[in-house]
């Protein structure tokens, strides 16, 4: 690719410079200079969120091995420098954590799926062949969603018309409903890493690719689902099917559309933006990688090889767009946009509001009823504790009386600021899943230093493709020191029980309550139930800062 074409290839600047003036429209937020003859659309990691959210950054997001330092692994400040961004400025409030409560006062909500139409619908009337992707974790994360096991979302998204998706998430709906849903959708759904877990053989539900004509150019999609899906997410909920990064079979399925004369290939991922990076560097012949999974929201693309590395956040928060000129059959160069979806200036579409009214009436009462309120920033996202964790971890130690509590360190749910009501609705969308049971356990000190331990190794490990967790599993009524620079094993120390001020001793048993065990079979009471109860008992929720985790080894 020429240099020249890599140079002031984003948008981002406009929008910066203009949020740095405070004069948002929603002209300005659309501006493109169309360029070359393909346009794509991206958005990823919804999370069932249909209408106006907060959504905080994370303040925390260690890179490790040859990712350390780099983005995305730089927040606030450091990002903002980075990027050039004005303090205080709307391009601030969208992508870093810092005085997040004040400019979410300042600026509003982000997001709503009716508002992200609008952005598509003028994308499409200046390139009216843009092809719409959406990287997945799309039907869950709601109450609605939870309700109607995925349909809210299915019948919304089929509104935006999307021309293919892939998959992590829906599999937690289990296989027979998502072969229910699939069969019936009116556009690709792609996984070239989804193969039938006895044969060891492609799915036939989930072909790897499909081809589009697009601006006279032969373009191929290819899907690529969560790799560690069974790993992350309970086995028993999909058992046909086996996933993994399966790179030999991606170098495979590129060969082959090359071979069928594709001009242009695309990579449709759930993998994650530093597997992705990986895989970039193993695979030839990817033009555009469109990363999912870990929720990062980057103003430019990342360049790897010849290969394009789009980042596009999460919740609705943002849209991507990347035109492309692609000439001779190969891509010459690229324009991209990441889009912010300020809620208060970009007008709703009244067709996919509409629907989305649909969708939630029935629910009306049960969603909007108030449970307490906040004094504190409830926030999730970070490598280590957010509040709206410290809060279900509060909760399960109170209501199921243990003497720890564990909450997955998964990355989805918005945020609540401080005055906000806690409604239902809020709650669900931090616990919303289908195997939310509470559980309670006895562990020793030994069995609770393992799982720290491997959980760690999922998020720590220098090799991209051995991180097949979220973020770190969130701790209740216990500290410890972590050091991200030791191999497995070696990370964990200083356990220590909060209550007493002792040490966790290894050979000793500890009450443990948790949530959203992979295991078939757990019982106990669903965790939204059990954090609306502490919630109503609380009354308002205050919280302490939590400074249980020491870090060492960044």
């Amino acid at each position: 690719m020429a240099a020249s074409a890599m140079v002031g290839a984003s948008g981002f600047g406009n929008w910066a410079r203009l949020a740095a003036q405070q004069s948002l429209t929603q002209d300005q937020l659309l501006q493109f200079d169309t360029f070359g003859n393909v346009s794509l659309i991206h958005v990823t990691d919804i999370h069932a969120q249909m209408v106006p959210i907060y959504f905080r950054e994370p303040e925390v997001n260690i890179g490790v091995g040859d990712n350390k330092g780099h983005v995305p692994h730089i927040t606030g400040a450091d990002f903002r420098k980075a990027y050039g961004i004005a303090d205080g400025s709307p391009s601030h409030y969208a992508l870093t954590y810092n005085d997040f409560s004040s400019l979410a006062q300042a600026y509003g909500r982000v997001g709503g799926l009716d508002r992200v139409s609008t952005v598509i619908n003028a994308i499409r009337a200046d390139r009216p062949d843009a092809l719409l992707l959406d990287g997945g974790d799309t039907w869950h994360g709601s109450y609605t969603c939870y309700k109607t096991q995925g349909q809210d979302m299915v019948n919304v998204m089929n509104g935006l018309n999307p021309d293919a998706m892939t998959f992590h998430w829906e599999f937690t709906l289990g296989s027979e409903r998502v072969q229910e849903i699939v069969e019936n959708l009116p556009f690709a759904a792609l996984g070239q890493n989804i193969f039938d877990a006895e044969w060891d053989e492609p799915a036939e539900l989930f072909p790897p690719y499909k081809f589009f004509e697009r601006g006279g150019v032969k373009i191929a999609v290819i899907g690529q689902a969560f790799p560690y899906m069974p790993i992350a997410n309970p086995r028993w909920m999909f058992p046909e099917y086996s996933f993994g990064i399966r790179d030999e079979n991606m170098q495979a399925m590129v060969d082959e559309v090359r071979a069928q004369g594709a001009e242009l290939v695309v990579c449709l991922s759930h993998n994650g933006f530093d597997v992705d990076k990986k895989m970039a560097s193993k695979v030839t012949g990817i033009d555009v990688i469109l990363s999912g999974h870990t929720h990062d929201a980057l103003p430019e693309p990342v360049l790897v090889g010849e290969t394009i590395i789009i980042a596009s956040g999460s919740n609705g928060k943002f849209v991507s767009r990347v035109d492309l000129d692609v000439r001779d059959g190969r891509m010459m160069g690229f324009r991209h946009k990441l889009i912010p979806i300020f809620s208060d200036v970009i007008e709703p579409d009244a067709k996919i509001a509409s629907l989305i009214e649909e969708q939630r009436a029935p629910f009306k009462a049960e969603l909007e009823e108030v449970i307490g309120q906040t004094d504190s920033l409830l926030y999730r996202r970070g490598n280590f504790n957010g509040s709206w964790d410290d809060l279900i971890c509060d909760a399960l130690i109170s209501e199921r009386e243990a003497d720890i509590a564990m909450s997955p360190g998964v990355r989805w749910g918005p945020s609540i600021l401080p005055g906000q009501d806690i409604t239902r609705e809020d709650i669900f969308n931090v616990t919303s899943m289908t195997y939310g049971e509470a559980y309670r356990s006895e562990m020793t000190g030994e069995f609770i230093k393992v799982i720290l331990e491997d959980v760690a190794d999922n998020i720590f490990n220098p090799d991209p493709y051995y991180q097949q967790g979220g973020d770190m599993v969130r701790i209740g009524g216990m500290g410890y020191r972590v050091d991200v620079s030791k191999p497995q094993g070696e990370r964990i120390s200083d356990m220590t029980l909060l209550k007493t001020g002792e040490a966790i001793d290894p050979s000793k048993t500890y009450i443990v309550a948790g949530w959203a065990s992979v295991n078939e079979g757990t019982e106990g009471p669903q965790i939204w139930d059990v954090v609306e109860s502490h919630i109503r008992k609380q009354g308002t929720i205050t919280l302490e800062p939590n400074n249980s985790v020491e870090v060492a080894g960044i």
